[in-house]
């Protein structure tokens, strides 16, 4: 399968960065005018990079001054590899370095150093920026990563650089696509005719034109209305690539940059993370308990408090330290999501880290409340198994144990437990996953018997598919014929009920329905077009045909053909009347005399017998069957 990646420029203000970034993919990402007048990056730049049959690529270019560090961490946090810009002329600025913390606390492992602006020193100068750059990765995850010599304007490098992105991603393995869509919106806009558009780095899952999504954590209901990855229409975007998304029924006043567009409402929506985090090396001031922070987390900022319940203040890095963090607005998280902490004031990177369980809740300060994080930080195999299972739905006894890192027979015992269900001889899913599809499926056939009372149920195919871009439909139909088996739900042919539903005509057309079936019985045989019936009851032309549906199913009715229908007590009477009158054959003329009838009435009975198999015509004559 093809794989999608999505590469940042991260650096020093003037180091380089968008210029690099143009001589790669020919594209200027300094799009607004601010951006042209103070050459300097403010909102988040965007460029194609690559494309053949294997990969896609494309390069997010973040702005290096401290005062937009919260775009760079918004731009960064959905990457797959980091070009670092270091200036020649400059070597280690400010920024360099807190860009690279960033980078280590986000979890990005790989990177190339780009030294930028070549041309404007020596190359005596230039080995000396080498050596600081080198001394001050030590210790990082980018200690070991590939250096290339640049200059965007003679095109010195370039084409090296470009190559060598594309050989470390092709030896790299790309993000999930399998489990459900997420993707933090970082840009909201609206094009004139079209209407509102988010954009962002697909995390994970993938998302198709038309798709149902939630803007989280509001919970806004929307539509794929149209994508586009790199200005191109496209059907579909993956895990790991840059998407725009044309969004129906909500205006760019409804949403904001930090929100996330999802597929699934198993994201959890909190306010209070339990967390491991790691503070920076050379902390200014002493991070105090309760110290207002900012938390940025996907593409998110929010204010909140960090919680210690081993200690009232932190002065220097302490390796990874199990807290809380209490926040002042909802985020969208979920286990092993990364995060910035920041100072508000005076503005400064903390520390940053990972989240151990998005659902904390309120505990006592002291060392048992740390053994309780460390036992979750951990994971016990069970909870590891559960974790896999909530973002995959179904998974094989192989898929598991490589999800989990857990060995066969450990993950064989744990599946046997009460939580844990098999859906077929090689797979498995939660039961809780099991009992909220049940529920949504109660919930869409109730939603669907209210619009519909007069139909038989819910079409089992269109059911299915409405359903498919949250679990996989055989999990679906899995779950469905557990639910038949125990009368949870019913099936009449191709058609879904909930277990006390029965097809009615709604209370305020039951009377018109009346006497719209009085009058037909009234006639008896001799009946008008059916649509008389309808004009004589009041019945309104947008009602008729489901009306018309229910009647025929429920045999209140029997079309003899598409004009003229009989009360059914009649046909059933006309029927046991013509049976008790002729022997086992009989011509159209006896019928005639039984029944009184003339062939305007008579030709189409007798053919409506032959179409439901009570008689079979040969030649000139019937026979019962």
């Amino acid at each position: 399968m093809k794989r999608y990646f999505t590469i940042g420029m991260a650096g020093h203000i003037d180091h380089g960065k968008t210029t690099l970034t143009k001589a790669l993919t020919n594209v200027d990402t300094d799009r607004l005018k601010e951006e042209k007048e103070r050459q300097i990056s403010i909102e988040l730049g965007f460029a194609p990079l690559h494309e053949d049959e294997e990969l896609q690529i494309s390069v997010v270019d973040v702005p290096g001054h401290e005062r937009f560090i919260r775009q760079m961490i918004a731009g960064v946090a959905g990457i797959d590899l980091v070009i670092l810009a270091v200036a020649a002329d400059e070597g280690v600025m400010p920024q360099t370095k807190e860009h690279l913390e960033i980078l280590d606390f986000l979890g990005i492992r790989n990177g190339i150093v780009a030294i930028t602006k070549i041309d404007r020193v020596d190359e005596e100068f230039t080995g000396l920026v080498k050596e600081e750059i080198l001394e001050e990765l030590k210790g990082t995850v980018f200690e070991d990563v590939p250096f290339i010599l640049t200059d965007s304007l003679s095109g010195k490098g370039i084409e090296e650089l470009k190559e060598l992105i594309i050989h470390t991603l092709k030896e790299q393995d790309t993000r999930d696509a399998k489990g459900a869509f997420r993707l933090p919106i970082d840009q909201v806009f609206t094009v004139k005719g079209q209407g509102t558009v988010v954009r962002g780095t697909v995390y994970e899952g993938k998302v198709e034109e038309g798709q149902l999504l939630k803007i989280m954590p509001n919970g806004i209901e929307t539509r794929a209305r149209q994508l586009q990855v790199h200005h191109q229409p496209a059907k579909s975007a993956f895990a790991g690539q840059r998407a725009a998304i044309n969004l129906s029924g909500v205006s760019k006043e409804d949403i904001e940059r930090g929100e996330v567009l999802v597929s699934s409402e198993h994201f959890s929506v909190t306010k209070t993370i339990d967390v491991a985090v790691k503070m920076v090396g050379d902390l200014e001031h002493i991070v105090k308990q309760r110290m207002p922070i900012k938390c940025h987390i996907g593409t998110a900022e929010v204010m909140g408090k960090i919680v210690f319940f081993d200690r009232n203040e932190l002065s220097n890095s302490e390796g990874e330290i199990l807290c809380q963090l209490r926040l002042e607005e909802e985020v969208v998280a979920k286990r092993g999501d990364r995060f910035i902490l920041r100072r508000p004031s005076p503005q400064e990177t903390v520390g940053g880290g990972w989240v151990i369980d998005p659902n904390g809740e309120k505990y006592r300060f002291g060392q048992k409340t740390i053994e309780d994080l460390s036992r979750k930080k951990e994971g016990t195999p069970k909870d590891r198994i559960k974790a896999a299972l909530s973002e995959n739905k179904v998974l094989s006894l192989s898929e598991v144990t490589v999800k989990t890192s857990l060995d066969e027979l450990t993950v064989k015992e744990i599946l046997h437990e009460e939580d844990f269900l098999r859906v077929n001889s090689k797979e498995f899913t939660l039961l809780a996953i099991k009992e909220a599809i049940e529920e949504e499926i109660a919930d869409r056939l109730n939603e669907f018997h209210l619009e519909n009372p007069m139909k038989q149920g819910a079409n089992k195919a269109e059911l299915l598919q409405a359903m498919q871009n949250q679990y996989p439909k055989m999990l679906v139909e899995f779950v469905l014929n557990s639910g038949i088996e125990k009368s949870a739900f019913q099936r009449t042919g191709q058609f879904l009920q909930n277990k006390d539903f029965y097809p009615h005509v709604p209370k305020s057309w039951q009377k018109r329905t009346d006497n719209l079936l009085a009058e037909l019985k009234k006639d008896g045989y001799k009946v008008k077009p059916f649509d008389d019936y309808y004009a004589s009851a009041g019945i309104p032309e947008n009602l008729k045909g489901d009306l018309k549906r229910y009647l025929e199913d429920q045999e209140i009715v029997v079309p003899l053909d598409a004009q003229n229908y009989w009360h059914g007590d009649h046909f059933r009477e006309a029927v046991e009347e013509l049976k008790k009158s002729t022997d086992a054959e009989f011509e159209v003329g006896h019928a005639k005399e039984v029944l009184g009838l003339s062939r305007k009435y008579m030709i189409p009975f007798l053919e409506k017998l032959d179409s439901l198999g009570i008689t079979r015509r040969a030649e000139n004559k019937r026979i019962w069957i």
